[in-house]
């Protein structure tokens, strides 16, 4: 499958699932698709891991929720996200650590304060190892942080990917 990305979306410095400088974080970059869809993009490490050579439930149900909740910013705005409601995760395949993975999270249902999402994440050869649909409230980030954490915190990566393959390969191109 490949999507052409329409452009990055922000990541900060401490959070578990994109804090760039949380040593036990994912380092997840998120991009938006041409059809408003969002790809999470991460390496797990072994301090992620549950049984040996698999990372832990915990961090499949961490990635596909925060892809599932950032796929309303497409819809919105850089500074809108989803706050958690419910969400349901089925597990199908081991997840293995040390190798990049992928997740694709989209909006199913969109009632103003309210949205409805599924996701999935895939392994490197393209198999859907998890999948979760979710519920969650719009929350404008200002609602539930500081301007501290948005002014300090609060970036924009410059690189971007043009397009990404899951499944395969993928070329790339940087964005100012």
């Amino acid at each position: 499958m490949k999507f052409t990305i329409a452009g990055t979306q922000n990541i900060s410095r401490d959070c578990m699932v994109c804090g760039v400088k949380n040593p036990y974080g994912l380092k997840t970059r998120f991009y938006e698709t041409e059809e408003k869809e969002v790809i999470a993009v991460f390496t797990p490490q072994a301090v992620h891991q549950s049984y040996p050579q698999v990372v832990h439930g915990g961090i499949t149900a961490a990635i596909l929720d925060e892809t599932i909740g950032r796929a309303i910013v497409p819809h919105t705005d850089a500074m809108t996200f989803g706050v958690t409601i419910d969400l349901k995760v089925n597990y199908k395949k081991p997840v293995p650590y040390d190798v990049e993975l992928k997740a694709v999270g989209r909006i199913t249902s969109y009632n103003g304060r309210i949205f409805e999402g599924t996701g999935e994440l895939y392994l490197p050869d393209g198999t859907i190892a998890a999948t979760a649909e979710g519920k969650y409230l719009r929350r404008a980030l200002n609602k539930f942080t500081s301007i501290e954490f948005i002014d300090e915190h609060w970036f924009k990566p410059k690189d971007c990917p043009t397009e990404i393959t899951i499944g395969g390969t993928e070329k790339s191109a940087t964005e100012d």
